[in-house]
């Protein structure tokens, strides 16, 4: 197990530390609930520093990255970020990751935890392009700064004025007393805010600074469990749960990261699913009774016949009701459509839905 670099920091201020990702993490201080709500009525910081980074740099860069990603990165300018997905050969994901224009040639890839090594093994082996790769993952920190008070809360903290930065574009300037850090308008909570990219040897500088600049704003450390139960409410997939190498970007309703203007990996493939239709989809359900589903729990029809499984599930925070995503036939699959969900010894009947679940 690795430790972040606040691993100190972060037990010196309660939190329950859980193996994640190969990692010791944060995932929770006060508890779920009253974290989840910091995010969504103020702000809250989580340390997601167990994020993996990679650049992609050079003349052929572009090319390199066009190849193995799904989503067209010739529309990113510098300063922008986009989401995209990494194809495997065979209908899935090797993993979700977002990319982000830093220099004409240099990008920054930021992929998940637990994919890193895959990821990295995977694009080597794509790389025909002579592209130069580097893993600078163990030398870089990631906070997320997030909620509605964020820009007001953290714009004392650096000379750029926050609010300007549109969703998922960044600069690269001061913060918190550092020169150079990637200040970014993405999340993974729904709520608003930031993420910034900071040197190991920086993070504690400005885990600081900005707990001292959000307190009278309520500013509160947030771990990985609520960080899981707000991108629910979003419908945001979680990789190795929603997503993983055995589901293809069509089905998971990714067919908007999946630009077929060029050639990538089994591109040819998922343009023929995506005009046929997939055979089964990514579907978001609400609980119509009490209970809270979770990840495996089977899905029925009316019938009791297991039609699919539950991929993430919790009992939402901000609407007090079960909420889940699950993989069903394409005929089960229509908003409104009745399908039940197996906990324990009972069905509990439950309603398609269109996401996100919260509207904010």
């Amino acid at each position: 197990m690795k430790d972040i670099q606040l691993s100190e920091v972060h037990k010196s201020l309660g939190a329950k530390m859980v193996p994640f990702a190969g990692y010791n993490m944060p995932v929770q201080y006060e508890g779920v609930n009253i974290e989840h709500e910091t995010v969504r009525n103020g702000v809250g910081v989580f340390d997601v520093s167990h994020m993996g980074e990679f650049l992609i740099e050079g003349p052929n860069a572009l090319d390199l990255i066009q190849a193995v990603s799904s989503n067209d990165a010739s529309k990113l300018t510098i300063g922008k970020a986009q989401y995209s997905c990494l194809p495997n050969e065979d209908g899935g994901i090797v993993d979700d990751l977002i990319i982000y224009r830093v220099k004409e040639e240099t990008y920054l890839l930021v992929v998940n935890a637990s994919n890193i090594e895959k990821d990295w093994n995977w694009i080597s082996s794509k790389n025909i392009f002579g592209a130069e790769m580097k893993d600078i993952s163990d030398n870089y920190s990631l906070l997320a700064i997030q909620g509605p008070k964020a820009v007001e809360a953290m714009q004392i903290l650096s000379s750029h004025d926050l609010s300007a930065i549109p969703f998922y574009n960044f600069i690269v300037g001061d913060f918190a007393g550092i020169e150079h850090v990637i200040i970014s308008a993405t999340g993974y909570t729904g709520s608003g805010g930031f993420e910034i990219y900071c040197k190991n040897s920086e993070v504690e500088q400005v885990w600081n600074k900005v707990m001292e600049a959000g307190k009278e704003f309520g500013i509160k450390p947030i771990g990985l469990a609520a960080r899981d139960t707000l991108r629910l409410e979003m419908g945001y997939c979680l990789y190795g749960n929603d997503i993983n190498d055995t589901t293809s970007p069509i089905e998971a309703g990714l067919g908007w990261v999946c630009k077929f203007n060029k050639e990538f990996t089994n591109s040819k493939a998922l343009e023929a699913e995506k005009i046929q239709g997939p055979k089964r989809k990514l579907i978001a359900f609400e609980l119509n009774e009490r209970g809270i589903p979770r990840n495996g729990y089977d899905i029925v029809d009316s019938k009791g016949n297991n039609i699919g499984l539950v991929t993430s599930g919790t009992m939402s925070p901000s609407l007090g009701i079960g909420i889940g995503l699950g993989y069903v036939p394409t005929e089960f699959a229509p908003v409104g459509s009745s399908i039940g969900i197996q906990i324990r010894k009972n069905v509990i009947p439950a309603t398609v839905v269109k996401l996100p679940f919260y509207k904010g």
